[in-house]
């Protein structure tokens, strides 16, 4: 599962990182704690062009009437990410690369979910495999995207039992489509020597906290 994200970085880094032509709509600012049917920066490839530009973070299937007219899919398990109707279509031609500084995860302890933090250990971006798809109704449209994600790695193992898709800049061509078929080989968890975390305080349990320090080890007393 992945379901809040950081990201800092500015957008002429992440034009910079996938050497695509930015859109007019990339979200502003930095963000330490994004949320679902919040606007992302996604990375797509049409043609063999590659494009950043915004997508609603909750992928709506075409068959909704509203982006709210069923469950809100923030993730697409990889194990039926094929089979599954709302993404099927989107798994094989419109895959998407979504980056971040890193990502939340929590951690049940009985009657307590203790929040983590998760980023690479070489302080690279995290850049997520996903799938995105248009959708439109009465005259409204939307472009959204869901995370891929699979069981989990070594790291977040003890954390939690899903981990988002993340994919190494070799991989990205392959992902998107531009470097043809075989992307379904790269829907694996990351190598312990990859992934870093660490537990941080509570306040990030609020969908409206925002700030680096949600972001900041937890130091607990004794």
């Amino acid at each position: 599962m992945c379901g809040r994200i950081a990201n800092t970085l500015p957008k002429d880094a992440m034009v910079r990182l996938f050497e695509a032509t930015p859109g007019n709509d990339l979200p502003e600012g930095a963000r330490h704690n994004l949320c679902p049917t919040e606007p992302l920066a996604v990375c797509i490839s049409t043609g063999g062009v590659r494009h950043l530009q915004a997508m609603r973070w909750g992928f709506v299937p075409h068959w909704y009437k509203s982006p709210s007219d069923g469950p809100l899919l923030i993730n697409a398990r990889a194990e039926t990410v094929a089979q599954k109707p709302a993404f099927r279509a989107a798994i094989r031609t419109q895959r998407c690369l979504i980056p971040a500084d890193g990502f939340y995860e929590w951690h049940r302890a009985g009657e307590s979910r203790l929040p983590w933090y998760i980023s690479r250990r070489d302080g690279a971006p995290m850049v997520f495999g996903g799938v995105w798809q248009d959708w439109e109704q009465d005259g409204l449209q939307l472009r959204s995207c869901a995370i891929v994600t699979l069981a989990a790695g070594p790291v977040l193992a003890p954390i939690h039992h899903r981990e988002p898709l993340i994919l190494e800049r070799a991989d990205w061509a392959k992902w998107l489509g531009e470097a043809g078929h075989g992307a379904a080989r790269l829907m694996v968890p990351r190598p312990e020597s990859v992934l870093q975390a660490w537990r941080v305080g509570r306040a990030v349990n609020s969908s409206r906290a925002e700030g680096e320090t949600l972001r900041a080890p937890l130091i607990e007393a004794g």
